[in-house]
């Protein structure tokens, strides 16, 4: 039986910055299917420019009531959004469900730095992968006998991503009055989140300095080190799927712990996420945290950029529940997670105390992560980025087949349907 989109009827919500939500779309048309996109500021209208655009400016309080009226008019068979914990995405989910539709969520690669994830349902903690144990994955391998390429070693698309986010923001503040109760999921306002992506992207240049200044004091240093993986304290693994408060509160036990367990010789390296945007204080709080425990200039600190270079030097990771994580244990680093994750499993991830981990930290079973690995490619994790036109159409030639099937990924997997993959190349 042919892909088609005949008889489908899809809803789009809040999607990535930038023009992939409106590219899927068109589509997802093309493909025979009815699309609509519900917008919530100027933001998400400049960035789906037709007549498909349905924008909602009612109060937060009135949204479910709406969202249950507009599948039911519509006749919806299809929700489509971008990570499954903001508000107005958490209820549309409890509703969609309940009304039957089939919920399709995107978010930032599970193995990145170059793919995507798509699943149904839900996302992170949200996610099937959550209940699945790795011999489940490796028995859907079996009937495989191809093994896929390894990720390229870059980002891809950091600086669209930063500027697609600044104008995002400037749409969302300039548009204001045209969505007078618009709120943002995050603490922050619109005008604070619009000053910080535009002082990031002023600021580029002086930290890459800053970066490779730092960098080369690790490399020449000559000393072991753990590496420790941060998360934005905003982002919403970190929010819904940690036991922490606040980053602070993650960086205090971390040093306390190598304190307490590390050899006298050893260092500890925090690598802040590439889109850190300084609304936390870290290197602050490091400075003090290293004097409060007696590890001053055995604690350092890298701004953003790329980790393969830190990561090859590691003795260990340490992390809440960064996706980064996964490129330490196709490495073969020891792993000490704290928040729920999609790769935790007991196969990879240390059980130790935090002291006992910095002291002789147990390795993962590589040989079991590598299949683990090989599953998310055949399954939830597609080529391409959200952000770069590059990305946009490696990610494009695949996913709408994927959606249009009836089968989620993993069980297309299991019952021989899976969607062919596309061989990722880097281009140089």
């Amino acid at each position: 039986m042919r892909v088609s989109g005949q008889d489908r009827r899809f809803l789009f919500l809040q999607g990535p910055h930038g023009p992939f939500f409106h590219r899927l779309g068109r589509m997802l048309t093309a493909a025979g299917a009815q699309v609509w996109r519900v917008g919530f500021n100027r933001g998400d209208r400049a960035f789906w420019p037709t007549e498909s655009f349905i924008p909602y400016r009612g109060t937060s309080e009135d949204w479910p009531a709406t969202f249950a009226r507009l599948i039911a008019d519509k006749a919806i068979t299809d929700l489509v959004l971008y990570g499954d914990t903001r508000p107005i995405h958490a209820q549309a989910v409890i509703a969609a469900r309940a009304a039957g539709l089939t919920v399709h969520v995107f978010e930032e690669g599970y193995l990145r730095p170059y793919w995507v994830t798509y699943e149904r349902g839900g996302v992170n903690g949200h996610s099937r992968l959550m209940q699945m144990t790795v011999p489940q994955m490796q028995a859907a391998l079996a009937q495989l006998d191809m093994d896929l390429p390894d990720a390229p070693a870059r980002w891809g698309d950091m600086r669209q991503h930063i500027f697609w986010g600044a104008l995002y923001h400037w749409f969302v503040l300039t548009g204001f009055w045209d969505f007078r109760n618009f709120r943002p999921h995050r603490s922050l306002t619109v005008t604070q989140e619009f000053l910080l992506y535009l002082k990031r992207l002023i600021l580029l240049p002086f930290h890459r300095w800053e970066r490779m200044l730092a960098t080369l004091r690790i490399k020449h240093g000559g000393f072991p080190y753990h590496l420790v993986l941060l998360q934005l304290e905003h982002d919403a693994s970190f929010r819904m799927h940690s036991p922490f408060a606040s980053m602070t509160e993650f960086l205090g036990m971390v040093v306390e712990g190598f304190a307490r367990g590390a050899a006298p010789h050893h260092h500890i390296v925090f690598k802040a996420h590439p889109l850190e945007d300084g609304r936390t204080a870290l290197a602050r709080n490091l400075r003090r945290l290293a004097a409060q425990h007696g590890v001053t200039g055995r604690v350092h600190f890298v701004r953003g950029g790329k980790l393969a270079g830190l990561m090859n030097h590691a003795r260990s990771a340490i992390t809440v529940n960064s996706t980064a994580a996964q490129q330490a244990l196709w490495r073969g680093l020891p792993l000490k997670t704290f928040g729920a994750a999609v790769y935790a499993k007991p196969e990879f991830v240390s059980t130790q105390s935090l002291p006992d981990f910095f002291a002789l930290p147990t390795r993962p079973d590589s040989r079991a992560y590598r299949d683990y690995r090989h599953y998310l490619l055949e399954t939830s994790q597609i080529a391409g980025g959200f952000y770069s036109a590059r990305g946009r159409r490696e990610l494009l030639r695949q996913v709408v087949d994927m959606m249009l099937q009836a089968e989620d990924p993993y069980d297309a997997l299991s019952v021989g349907k899976a969607a062919p993959r596309q061989q990722l190349r880097l281009v140089t």
